[in-house]
């Protein structure tokens, strides 16, 4: 059995928590958007943000993650959409709570794996194990 260099350890382990996170986070977001969708947009008709993005919602799959990634940047960051009339006030505040942070948290994680993607790339880089 050989063994493993650093260059390989590194790309395994890194790509593959990566990878991982990646598909958790496609995973959560597929099933809020097949098992509340309605909810979300109930609570949301007041927003124009929101119901630019709503035909999406019979876009098949990618659609529906689109969709979900929107609402859940307007519930994570709500004020800086409040201030430019994309969301409504009322509906961030009659949102439900436990919606709401279910949809920061895969927000929030999504933005970790991205970031976690490009800083793992960048130490490649810098080793020079990546070309």
């Amino acid at each position: 059995m050989s063994d493993f260099t650093p260059r390989e350890v590194f790309i395994i382990f890194g790509g593959g928590g990566i990878l991982l996170g990646a598909l958790f986070c496609i995973g959560a977001a597929l099933y809020i958007a097949y098992t509340k969708m309605d909810l979300m947009l109930e609570h949301l008709k007041n927003s124009s943000g929101v119901m630019k993005l709503a035909p999406l919602r019979r876009g098949g799959p990618w659609g529906k993650l689109l969709l979900v990634g929107g609402i859940a940047g307007y519930v994570t960051f709500p004020g800086f959409y409040i201030k430019r009339g994309s969301v409504s006030a009322e509906d961030i505040s009659n949102f439900p709570e436990s919606l709401k942070r279910m949809l920061a948290i895969l927000h929030l994680s999504s933005i970790i794996v991205v970031s976690f993607l490009f800083l793992l790339g960048g130490i490649g880089k810098f080793l020079g194990w990546l070309k």
